[in-house]
């Protein structure tokens, strides 16, 4: 169970960074104005709407918006702490990650019902934002799993030998 947690860890390490970065400065185009951002992230960002075809960041949908003033003021601060946490072994981790997975998912709920009930949305697409869904589900997860499995598996262990006399 151990290294299934130091792999886990490893991949929400991954994501976290990646959401350092993509929150503000390409999410962060639906909910602020334009100007805000230099010209190289705003192309990032229509290059990216027009090659995956995400008509959600090309049209902006006021539930759209909605989701990214909630990603950008509430899970991007989150998603900082769980980096923090998990690069300095904090033992809130599971509570901050699990928090974060529930929102995540919450949010990733209503953007594929919308796609896949609008019909819109290329198979490209979906597969983008499942696989922000999967990235929640992971964080949901983790925040489930023991905070320290050696001190778990040796209490376990007592247990089971106090259960034995």
């Amino acid at each position: 169970m151990g290294c299934c947690v130091k792999l886990i860890d490893a991949i929400l390490l991954l994501y976290f960074v990646v959401i350092a970065l993509v929150v503000p400065l390409i999410d962060g185009q639906t909910c602020l104005p334009q100007h805000y951002f230099p010209d190289m992230v705003v192309n990032l960002r229509t290059w990216y709407s027009h090659e995956y075809e995400d008509y959600l960041m090309l049209e902006k949908p006021h539930f759209f918006g909605g989701l990214a003033w909630l990603e950008l003021l509430f899970q991007w601060p989150i998603a900082l702490a769980n980096l923090y946490a998990i690069l300095a072994g904090k033992p809130w981790f599971n509570t901050t990650c699990l928090i974060y997975g529930v929102s995540v998912s919450a949010s990733m709920a209503g953007v594929l019902g919308e796609l896949m009930g609008s019909e819109r949305a290329s198979e490209k697409l979906l597969m983008v934002y499942f696989s922000w869904m999967v990235f929640g589900v992971i964080a949901i997860l983790r925040g489930l799993m023991p905070t320290c499995v050696s001190t778990c598996s040796s209490t376990a262990k007592k247990v089971a030998r106090k259960k034995r006399a």
